[in-house]
C-alpha cells in the first residue's frame, strides 16, 4: 500500500514560481515511478512530468518551465514550477507505480495505480 500526500499548491500571478511536494510513504517497491497529473475544470487528467530511475518526462507544454525531483532520503518527490501561465491553472495530483517506465515516451494516469488528493495550483493573468 502506498499513501501519496501533496502540498504546496496556491495562487501566484502570471509569470510567478510554485514548488509542489509529494510525501510518499508504503512500499518502496510500488514507488519505482513516481509522476504529477493536472486537471482543470472540465477536462480530462492529463500528464505533467515523471521520474523513474533518475529519468525524467516532461509533456511538451510544461518543458523548460517545471522540473521533477526527488529526494529519497525524505520520500518526496517535488514539482518545481516557473515561469506559471493562467492555463497552468489545475488541481495537480501525485502518482505512483511499480513499474519502470524510465524510456516510455507517454504519460498516461492508466498506467499509475496509487493516487494522492491533489493540490489546487491557481495562476491569474
Amino acid at each position: 500500500q502506498v499513501q501519496l500526500v501533496e502540498s504546496g499548491g496556491g495562487s501566484v500571478q502570471a509569470g510567478g514560481s510554485l514548488r509542489l511536494s509529494c510525501a510518499a510513504s508504503g512500499d518502496p517497491s510500488s514507488r519505482k515511478s513516481m509522476a504529477w497529473f493536472r486537471q482543470a475544470p472540465g477536462k480530462g487528467r492529463e500528464g505533467v512530468a515523471r521520474i523513474s530511475q533518475g529519468s525524467t518526462y516532461y509533456a511538451d507544454s510544461v518543458k523548460g518551465r517545471f522540473t521533477i525531483s526527488q529526494d529519497n532520503a525524505k520520500n518526496t518527490v517535488y514539482l518545481q514550477m516557473n515561469s506559471l501561465k493562467p492555463e497552468d491553472t489545475a488541481l495537480y495530483y501525485c502518482a505512483a507505480t511499480s513499474a519502470v517506465y524510465s524510456w516510455w515516451p507517454l504519460l498516461l494516469p492508466r498506467d499509475f495505480g496509487y493516487w494522492g488528493q491533489g493540490t489546487q495550483v491557481t495562476v491569474s493573468s
